[in-house]
């Protein structure tokens, strides 16, 4: 039976922690931009989480994920040493990584982990890459010097003004925009409202623009529909076409509608094991 132990545990930021876990087969395959896709228990849910970093040498896989609802509530207290029922991957296609002169990484949040692999396989390509990278407040910035050194500028957004600029990453992106004129290719992955307006504010350029949906998943291979956008008014599924889309053509108030689906039984789920209900392991 395959098992996949954590080896490594931190907590980069109030309610964000990393997991280092040992996956052979997966991080030998793995890319910029792919998933996995994870289970804790045998009763629980599959949730993905896009890949933060990979290790080839080590057999590891590097994952950061946020607490948000009652499977991630159980993730997070697992320790060193425990195991994970299922991790499934490198699934998704992975971002199309080539020298395309001057690009921009745009991480926010949570979503500064899965950019920086991309930042660095861009750098490594022969990119100069220009990254952006945003919180609400300083102590929930992730991976600052992880972005710095893969990256030619790195640019810092907090929304409290507590670090960097006061504001949004959205600030940032347009001065970019103003200074290089350039710009071949923008990333920008974070929560679905940061993506929708960074896509908004690269619109009128037509800056080509590519961003990471994670939207529900269940079996990640398609065949459940579950994870399904609009892009350029075409049905796609994020776990086999994606995760990574143009920006410009994705239907952001479907996707920001889809994603609220199952707030009310998230909600009633976390209050039920608050209440005393059989609780994860």
């Amino acid at each position: 039976m395959v098992v996949f132990p954590i080896l490594h545990k931190e907590v980069p930021a109030p309610s964000l922690t990393l997991f280092v876990v040992k996956a052979p087969e997966i991080a030998a395959k793995a890319e910029p931009g792919q998933f996995v896709i994870l289970r804790v228990e045998e009763k629980g849910e599959r949730i993905p989480l896009t890949i933060a970093d990979f290790d080839r040498q080590a057999g590891t896989i590097t994952v950061i994920f946020q607490e948000v609802g009652y499977t991630t509530t159980c993730l997070a207290r697992l320790a060193v040493g425990d195991e994970l029922l299922d991790f499934v991957g490198p699934l998704g296609l992975p971002s199309e990584i080539e020298n395309y002169g001057k690009v921009v990484c745009v991480g926010g949040g949570v979503g500064i982990a899965p950019v920086y692999p991309i930042a660095r396989a861009l750098k490594e390509a022969g990119n100069h890459v220009i990254s952006i990278i945003g919180a609400r407040t300083k102590e929930l910035l992730i991976l600052e010097s992880e972005m710095a050194r893969a990256s030619d500028r790195l640019l810092v957004a907090t929304d409290d003004g507590s670090y960097g600029h006061h504001g949004f990453v959205t600030d940032l992106v347009r001065q970019v925009m103003e200074e290089e004129k350039d710009l071949a290719v923008l990333w920008a992955i974070g929560p679905m409202i940061m993506m929708k307006n960074v896509a908004e504010t690269t619109r009128p350029s037509g800056l080509k623009t590519m961003v990471s949906m994670n939207p529900i998943m269940v079996d990640g291979t398609g065949m459940c529909g579950a994870c399904r956008v609009s892009v350029g008014g075409e049905t796609k599924f994020a776990c086999v076409d994606g995760p990574e889309f143009d920006g410009h053509l994705v239907d952001w108030n479907l996707a920001v509608r889809r994603a609220a689906m199952y707030r009310d039984e998230e909600q009633r789920v976390i209050a039920y094991h608050q209440g005393g209900g059989c609780g994860c392991h």
